[in-house]
C-alpha cells in the first residue's frame, strides 16, 4: 500500500465512463461506515444498506502500515493507493483520500473519495476539486477576510441559494440569522488561533418548518510561513441526534423536578411548566376527583364520557394562560369521542389537530361556553397519566407558536414524560391517603373539643415527633367528674409513630373508662399498669416495640374545696404559678413507669389557690440534646413567672422557648388555669340516719331551688333527693351529708359512711324495691358514684333550664 500524507502522487484516475467512477462515504469516529453513496457502491459493488454500519477497515484487503496509523490517530488528511474487497469477490486498487472531519466530544469523522486507480498525471487535484463539488457533505472555503470563496452543491442546497448568492451576503447566511453569527463566531476563532474548531448550528430552510441541527467542522489551511490563508467548514447533520439528546434531556430534567414533593397538586404543576416553552406552548393538567382525595381510583381505563378536574395549566406565552378554557379547580367534561378521552380509553397518547375531525368537534364543543380563544393551536397531544394500572388523569400539551406540529417521537416522548409523572403523582396519592388515615386515627384518639369547665380554664398543643405522618404516642386529656371537678391528664407511650399512637389510643380509652367510675389517681394510675402490662404480653407484632412501656399524670382538681390531688407513673411533675408570682413544681411522689407491675403509687395533695397556672407535659419538651431537663425546667419555670395575656400565648411561649427546630420526640402540653366555685354556688346540709328527716332533707332542697331560681327544677329535685337520702339511711349508719351544687348543671350529691356501692337491678312485678335508682336514671342526666376515704357520695345531675 503505497501513501502520500498531506500531499498527493502522480498518478491519475480513471473518470471514463466505463470506470468505477466516483465513490464518497462517511465513517465516523470509531470507524464504522455512516453513509455510502451510488459511486462507492458501483465501485465496490455494496449496496448501501450492506455497507452502512460495516467497520470500514473489514473492506481492505490488508492492514494499512504504521504510518497510516499514525496519520490517522493524529487526525490529518491522508492520501493513497489501497486495495479494498469488491462485493463479486475480487479485490480493486483504488486512490483513496480521507479527510478529518472534526466534530467534537464524539471524536474525529472522515470524509472518504476514492476512484480506480490508473496511471495519469493530476489525479490528486482531480480527486480533490471532485471531492469538493460531488461531496455528499456541505463543504464552504473562506478566505481571510472571512468572506465565501466557494461552496459546492451540497451547501447551495441546504441554504437554498446559488454559490453567487451566498458570496453575496458575506459568509453565505443572512447577516440578522442565527446561523449567520455562529459561523461568524467560529471561524474569527480559527482565524485568530490558527487550530481548528468545531461548533453547533441551526438552520431551516425556506421550504422547511424546523431547524436542522448541524456539527461544523472548521479547519485552516496554512502557508509555508503557517499564516492562514483560507479555512474549511464542513458540515454533518445531527438533527435526529441532536432532538434524541434533546428529548432525553427534557426528561431527565423532568426527572428532576417533578416530584420533588408529596403533594398531588404540586405535582402537577410540576408537570404542567417542566416542557415549557421546549416541547409544548400550552400544559394542562385534569385528575380524577378521587386522586386529589388519596382514593384508589377504579382499575383499568375509564369508558364513555369523563369528568375530572383542572389542577393545573401553564403557558409559555403569558402569565394567565389565555389558552385555557377552564379554570383551575374547576370541572371539565370530555365526551367519548374527544382526543383526551380516547386516549383515556386506549391507554396511549393521541395526536390530533385541525386536520382530526373528532378534534374539530371537540374544539366546537368546548367553544360553546363562550371562553375559548381562538389562538391557532395547530397540533396537539393528549396522554393519559396512567400509574400501577390505575387512570389518574390526563395532561394535554398544545402548539400555536412553536414553528412545526408535533411528530410519532414527539408523541413518544410525550408518553415517556407522563409517564413519570403519573408514578410521582399516584406516589403523593398514596401518600395523602396514607396520612390522611394516619390525621383521622389521631384526631379519633384525642380530644377533638375541651368540653367547657367552671372547674379550669383549658390550652394544649400537641407536636408528634413523626410530621410525615402527623401521628404520635404522646396524649392528653380533660375528663369532667362530678361535683365540677375535673380530671387532667398527660401521658407519653415509648416510641413514635403509627404503633404508639395506637398504643396511645387503647391507653386513653382505659382512663377515661377508669375515671368515669370515679378511681382515685393512684387506684387508677394501678389499674392502667395492668393494662400496660396485659398490651405488652398480647404483643406479637415484629414490627411494632418489643416491649410497651409508658408514663402517665393523673390530677384531679376540685373547684369547691381548691384542692388538687394527683399521682404520676414515671411521668415529669407538673408545674404550678401561683397569682403571687411563684413558680415551682409540685412536690408530687414519683412512682415506677407503667407496665413494671406490683409496685404501688403514692398521690399527693395540695391546695391550689384560685387563679393559678397548672402546667403538665410530657418528657418530649424537656429532654433534648442541645440542653439537659435541669436547663429546660428552670426555662419553663422562668417562662411562667412573666404573666400572659393568655393560656394560648403561654402555650406559644413554652414552644418556641424550649423546643428545637426538629424535636426527636413527641410533645404534649396542657395548661389549665384554675377557678373556685363561689360559697354561693354550694349547699350542704349533715343530717342524722333518721327516716322522718327525709322531708327535711326536701325542704332544705326546695328552699336553696327557690334562692337560685330553680323552681322548675323543684319536682324532680325532691324525687331524686327522696331516693338518694333514703338509700343511705337504708344500707348506711351514721350521718348523712346533702349537697346541692349549682354550677353548667344541678348536682345532688349524698354522701354516707358506708363502702358499698349501690347498682340498678330489674325489680320483679310484686317486689316492694329495687326501683328508686332505675327512677334516678330516667329523671337526670347523669347519675353515679364515688369513693371517699370514709365512705362513698352517690351523685346525679339534672340539666339547667334554659334561660
Amino acid at each position: 500500500m503505497d501513501d502520500t500524507r498531506g500531499a498527493v502522487s502522480g498518478e491519475a484516475w480513471d473518470m471514463s465512463p466505463g470506470g468505477a467512477g466516483w465513490a464518497t462515504a462517511a465513517v465516523d469516529a470509531k470507524g464504522v461506515i455512516a453513509r455510502w453513496s451510488a459511486g462507492a457502491e458501483a465501485l465496490l459493488g455494496y449496496r448501501p444498506a450492506q455497507a452502512v454500519g460495516r467497520a470500514v477497515g473489514t473492506l481492505l484487503s490488508a492492514d494499512p502500515p504504521d504510518s497510516v496509523r499514525r496519520a490517522l490517530a493524529a487526525g490529518e488528511p491522508w492520501s493513497g493507493r489501497v486495495t479494498a474487497h469488491h462485493r463479486d469477490g475480487g479485490r480493486r486498487e483504488v486512490q483513496l483520500l480521507a479527510f478529518p472531519l472534526r466534530t467534537g466530544e464524539e471524536g474525529t469523522r472522515w470524509l472518504l473519495a476514492a476512484a480506480a486507480a490508473t496511471p495519469g498525471p493530476g489525479h490528486a487535484e482531480a480527486l480533490m476539486r471532485r471531492a469538493f463539488t460531488e461531496s455528499g457533505v456541505p463543504i464552504a472555503i473562506y478566505g481571510p477576510d472571512l468572506r465565501l470563496l466557494h461552496a459546492n452543491g451540497e451547501l447551495c442546497r441546504v441554504i437554498g441559494r446559488t454559490e453567487d448568492d451566498m458570496r453575496a451576503l458575506g459568509t453565505g447566511f443572512l447577516p440578522q440569522s442565527r446561523t449567520n453569527a455562529d459561523v461568524l463566531r467560529a471561524l474569527r476563532t480559527v482565524l485568530s488561533t490558527g487550530e481548528a474548531v468545531d461548533a453547533r448550528t441551526f438552520h431551516r430552510a425556506s421550504a422547511e418548518k424546523r431547524d436542522r441541527a448541524w456539527a461544523l467542522s472548521l479547519a485552516p489551511l496554512k502557508d509555508p510561513a503557517g499564516r492562514v490563508t483560507a479555512i474549511v467548514l464542513t458540515g454533518f447533520e445531527i438533527s435526529e441526534e441532536y432532538w434524541a439528546r434533546e428529548g432525553l434531556a427534557l426528561l431527565n430534567e423532568a426527572g428532576m423536578r417533578i416530584g420533588t414533593t408529596l403533594d398531588v397538586t404540586r405535582t402537577a404543576q410540576e408537570l404542567a411548566s417542566t416542557p415549557l416553552p421546549r416541547f409544548a406552548d400550552f400544559i394542562s393538567v385534569d385528575l380524577l376527583d378521587s386522586v386529589l382525595s388519596g382514593d384508589e381510583p377504579a382499575p383499568g381505563p375509564p369508558s364513555g364520557g369523563v369528568l375530572m378536574r383542572r389542577v393545573a395549566h401553564e403557558s409559555a406565552h403569558a402569565r394567565e394562560a389565555p389558552e385555557a378554557a377552564i379554570r383551575i379547580g374547576e370541572v371539565v367534561s370530555f365526551p367519548e369521542t374527544s382526543p383526551p378521552a380516547r386516549c383515556l380509553a386506549t391507554g396511549r397518547a393521541v395526536l390530533t389537530g385541525p386536520w382530526d375531525p373528532d378534534h374539530l368537534a371537540w374544539m366546537a364543543h368546548r367553544g360553546r361556553a363562550g371562553r375559548l380563544p381562538d389562538l391557532g393551536v395547530h397540533s396537539l397531544v393528549a396522554a393519559p397519566l396512567v400509574a400501577r394500572g390505575s387512570t389518574l388523569g390526563v395532561a394535554l400539551f398544545s402548539r400555536r407558536r412553536h414553528p412545526t406540529t408535533f411528530t410519532e417521537d414527539d408523541l413518544t416522548l410525550a408518553e415517556q414524560l407522563v409517564g413519570r409523572a403519573a408514578v410521582c403523582i399516584d406516589n403523593a396519592r398514596r401518600y395523602t391517603r396514607e396520612r390522611g388515615t394516619a390525621e383521622t386515627l389521631q384526631r379519633s384518639l384525642l380530644p377533638r373539643g375541651i368540653t367547657p369547665q367552671s372547674a379550669v380554664e383549658v390550652a394544649t398543643r400537641y407536636l408528634p415527633a413523626d410530621t410525615q405522618y402527623g401521628v404520635g404516642g404522646d396524649w392528653f386529656d380533660v375528663i369532667p367528674l362530678s361535683g365540677s371537678r375535673v380530671a387532667l391528664v398527660v401521658g407519653d407511650v415509648v416510641g413514635h409513630g403509627i404503633h404508639a399512637s395506637a398504643t396511645m389510643g387503647r391507653l386513653r380509652t382505659a382512663v377515661r373508662t377508669l375515671a368515669d367510675i370515679d378511681l382515685p389517681p393512684d387506684e387508677l394510675l394501678t389499674h392502667l399498669d395492668d393494662v400496660v402490662g396485659r398490651l405488652a404480653s398480647e404483643n406479637t407484632d415484629p414490627v411494632s416495640d418489643a416491649d410497651i412501656g409508658a408514663s402517665c399524670l393523673y390530677a384531679v382538681y376540685d373547684p369547691v374545696s381548691r384542692r388538687l390531688c394527683a399521682a404520676r407513673a414515671g411521668h415529669p411533675p407538673p408545674a404550678l404559678a401561683t397569682p403571687d408570682g411563684t413558680v415551682s413544681l409540685l412536690d408530687l411522689p414519683g412512682g415506677p413507669p407503667l407496665g413494671l407491675g406490683d409496685l404501688p403509687f403514692e398521690p399527693g395533695e395540695f391546695e391550689i389557690p384560685e387563679g393559678s397556672t397548672l402546667v403538665l407535659y410530657t418528657d418530649g419538651l424537656i429532654e433534648d440534646r442541645a440542653h439537659d431537663i435541669t436547663t429546660s425546667i428552670d426555662g419553663l419555670c422562668e417562662i411562667l413567672t412573666h404573666p400572659s395575656p393568655s393560656l394560648e400565648t403561654t402555650c406559644d411561649t413554652v414552644l418556641r422557648t424550649l423546643l428545637s427546630p426538629r424535636p426527636v420526640d413527641d410533645v404534649a402540653l396542657l395548661v389549665a388555669r384554675t377557678r373556685a366555685l363561689d360559697a354561693s354556688q354550694v349547699a350542704t346540709w349533715n343530717l342524722p340516719a333518721e327516716p322522718a328527716l327525709v322531708a327535711d332533707a326536701r325542704d332544705h332542697a326546695i328552699t336553696q331551688l327557690a334562692a337560685w331560681g330553680l323552681e322548675e327544677l323543684t319536682f324532680t329535685t325532691e324525687l331524686v333527693i327522696s331516693e338518694l337520702f333514703t338509700n343511705a339511711i337504708l344500707h348506711a349508719e351514721g350521718p348523712v351529708q346533702l349537697r346541692l351544687i349549682r354550677d353548667r348543671a344541678l348536682t345532688c350529691e349524698v354522701s354516707d359512711n358506708s363502702t358499698t356501692a349501690p347498682h340498678l337491678r330489674r325489680a320483679r312485678v310484686y317486689d316492694e324495691g329495687g326501683r328508686g335508682l332505675l327512677l334516678v336514671a330516667q329523671l337526670t342526666d347523669r347519675w353515679g358514684t364515688r369513693q371517699l376515704p370514709s365512705g362513698k357520695a352517690i351523685w346525679a345531675e339534672l340539666a339547667l333550664p334554659a334561660a
